[in-house]
């Protein structure tokens, strides 16, 4: 069981509904993503740092196809 506790978990205005990926930060900043599908499911953690250049990267076109 995770140790952390993850408060308001949100996903992206742009989801289609069926393949979605929810976020939410812990209170000492770590950010926790899960699959929507399977709420109580794993749980990937990322460090503030870590989160912050990830999006970063998306927003900057880095992932696009």
């Amino acid at each position: 069981m995770n140790a952390r506790q993850y408060t308001n978990w949100r996903k992206s205005s742009r989801s289609d509904g069926g393949n979605c990926v929810e976020f939410a930060r812990a209170d000492d900043g770590t950010v926790g993503t899960r699959d929507s599908k399977d709420i109580t499911g794993p749980v990937l953690e990322f460090d503030p740092a870590s989160w912050r250049a990830f999006t970063d990267d998306v927003r900057g076109g880095k992932f696009d196809r």
